[in-house]
């Protein structure tokens, strides 16, 4: 076996990486930008080595850099994670020109499945099922129509070089095919220095399920069943499941063969992913094949218990798959989600910042019966840098049953704690609180029909009510008890934003809070408080069910977030409550003539200038992070008055660029 792999990725895979490596005995090598030298990676790999400046392009994304550093440190194997050089042919074909072993597939098959049009015609002479389209190249928007007219809208624009969600797009007319063909070429050959373009039938409210394939060098090949990776935005993954909830027991066999078949047409021999729309009605057609790692691996694992990482190093040394097809099972299920770095309250924005509180779910079994495992690359006092994607972990849980997985995976959210930069946790939350999502009736367009106007937080349903209520009262007595003048109040008013409650507080013979809820005729049993001031997570049990909520103190009482639900909740006496309700609403600051940052990033422009009139629409500002520019617009007509900012400013959220007059 190898004794030294070099790592040529960053953040949550290369800690994953290691991990694997330190089981098996194996040194580890750490590349480093200098944006990344302080990392958890780094801090535990055998070595590092620094490979240049933080931007991927001078540093992770140098052949050159990861070479000298192998040579540098007598590194024998070089794993390349996902992402960066994870499928570049050219990449694998000079390691092995140089006698340092990749590990991944051969680059004949990262060449084979790196172009989606020649994929899509080997998929085809292998035997599996291809979207109906049209895979050869399209020079004009005259002959884009004219093929789209004879497949049928809807359409699917594509660019054959694509990934990451760019390059496409759908059109339902002549008039979308005329306009979208062209944007694509553009788009394509600003993001991949390739134009070339392919059209496919659009399966209306698909889903996107993928098999994990196996290979090793003596041409065996087996699949670890599938994906559910439906839960996305702007063609982006969020959530994965395994398996899926949409398959049957043929449809998977058949989705595996098909799968299976492919690889070994082009001689595979490491971890892959064979990517499948499939229909409501489980009709399934190839997408696409990644030649490397997938983020969403764990949920694989989980459900196979098979180590992929491991499994890519014993093929890349040469070994036979230890196991064949007939000794996989699914065991459970599993589901993982992505927390990013982005506010979802403010259109996902990137968010960037120090992680000043992190603090996550204990990793294994728990006591309810699901498992807990946490990918992260980040701890603590880390800063999530604008320069790489802004994903903090993959959470992920296990259970028996997928409701169970489910229930798991929203405690495992509630015991997340982030301060420092937005994230998406409570977005995450609020999916698995949707019972569309527990019934399984999923789409790629999920998201954006469930939230067709932007993620805005949920009202709290009757039982996040009751944990609101019950964690602020608790809280109030806490403090209460501890400033040494408790008032021996029984009887208040819990304000949740604007809507009172009244409760009656008492202890039972096992002093444990009871909360009276009056006129509702219910009785609320706190036990196992768990909370002191300056704690930011609040954990007890209600009547029996075990909760976690993010609590904070603020001026007249606390924000408290349950999942999805936020509110302000203030624990007054009843004459308080009552002049509360008689107080005028606070009206809002008017910010119409002010145009502020909607992230913290840099300014790429300012192209206004004091004294300049501007019309509706024009660009007044840009701003960059984590490779994503916002442009902002003039929404009304006006006279800049002043300009707060200048090219390469860092600024924060909310600061304000143009001011008008």
């Amino acid at each position: 076996m190898f004794s030294k792999i070099l790592i040529a990725n960053r953040g949550e895979i290369a800690v994953r990486i290691i991990k694997t490596c330190r089981r098996m005995g194996i040194k580890t090598v750490q590349v480093y930008s200098e944006a990344d030298a302080g990392s958890l990676a780094v801090e535990m790999a055998d070595e590092t080595v620094l490979i240049g400046p933080a931007p991927a392009a001078q540093s992770y994304l140098l052949a050159d850099k990861i070479v000298e550093a192998v040579r540098q440190t007598g590194a024998e194997a070089v794993h390349p994670g996902f992402g960066f050089l994870s499928e570049n042919a050219g990449f694998a074909r000079r390691l092995r020109d140089e006698g340092i072993a990749f590990i991944g597939p051969n680059p004949e098959a990262i060449e084979a499945m790196g172009d989606k049009i020649s994929s899509k015609k080997l998929a085809a002479e292998a035997g599996v099922s291809t979207v109906p389209g049209h895979m050869g190249l399209i020079e004009t928007t005259e002959e884009a129509v004219r093929i789209a007219n004879e497949i049928g809208y809807p359409i699917m624009i594509k660019a054959s070089a694509g990934g990451g969600g760019k390059g496409i797009r759908v059109a339902h007319s002549d008039a979308d095919m005329a306009e979208g063909f062209a944007a694509v070429k553009a788009e394509a050959l600003n993001a991949f220095g390739d134009d070339r373009v392919f059209l496919e039938k659009f399966i209306i409210d698909p889903r996107h399920i993928e098999i994990q394939v196996l290979g090793d060098k003596h041409g065996h090949v087996v699949h670890l069943f599938e994906r559910e990776c439906s839960i996305q935005r702007r063609n982006q993954k969020v959530i994965e499941e395994a398996p899926s909830p949409l398959l049957d027991p043929e449809t998977r066999a058949a989705m595996g063969a098909q799968a299976v078949a492919l690889a070994k047409a082009v001689n595979y021999d490491s971890a892959g992913t064979v990517e499948f729309v499939a229909g409501q009605d489980r009709s399934f057609f190839f997408l696409e094949m990644n030649t490397r790692l997938q983020v969403e691996h764990p949920v694989t694992e989980l459900i196979t218990g098979v180590d992929l990482v491991e499994q890519m190093i014993r093929s890349a040394w040469g070994d036979k798959l230890a196991f064949g097809q007939k000794d996989l099972a699914i065991n459970g299920w599993a589901i993982e989600s992505r927390i990013y770095a982005e506010d979802p309250y403010r259109g996902f924005l990137p968010s960037i910042g120090r992680l000043v509180r992190y603090e996550t779910a204990e990793e294994g079994p728990q006591p309810e019966g699901y498992t807990v495992r946490n990918d992260s690359g980040v701890r603590e006092g880390d800063e999530i840098s604008m320069f790489y994607d802004p994903m903090i972990a993959k959470l992920c849980a296990w259970a028996p049953t997928r409701d169970g997985a489910i229930d798991g995976m929203a405690r495992a959210l509630e015991d997340t704690h982030l301060q420092g930069v937005g994230h998406n946790v409570p977005f995450l939350a609020a999916v698995m609180d949707q019972p569309r999502f527990r019934s399984g009736q999923i789409s790629t367009s999920y998201i954006k029909d469930e939230f067709p106007d932007g993620f805005h937080g949920l009202a709290p349903d009757r039982r996040q009510t009751d944990i609101l209520i019950a964690a602020a009262a608790a809280m109030n007595e806490i403090l209460t008890e501890q400033s040494g003048d408790p008032s021996d109040r029984t009887d208040w008013v819990v304000l949740i934003d604007n809507t009172p409650h009244a409760v009656a507080l008492s202890y039972d013979a096992d002093e444990a809070l009871t909360l009276d809820l009056a006129g509702e005729d219910r009785l609320l049993e706190l036990s196992d408080i768990d909370w002191r001031p300056g704690q930011a997570q609040f954990r007890a049990v209600l009547d029996g069910d075990p909760f976690t909520a993010e609590v904070a103190r603020v001026a007249d009482g606390f924000v408290i977030r349950h999942r999805a639900a936020k509110a302000r909740v203030r624990v007054l006496t009843p004459h308080t409550a009552g002049l509360y309700a008689r107080l005028p609403e606070k009206v809002a600051a008017d910010t119409s003539k002010l145009i502020t940052s909607p992230m913290p990033g840099l300014v790429v422009a300012i192209p206004v200038t004091v004294g300049q009139e501007v019309k509706t629409g024009e660009t007044v500002a840009i701003i960059e992070a984590m490779k994503m520019q916002n442009i902002l617009k003039a929404e009304r007509d006006g006279v800049v008055k002043a300009v707060s900012a200048k090219a390469g400013d860092p600024v924060a959220a909310d600061d304000v660029l143009v001011e008008f007059g």
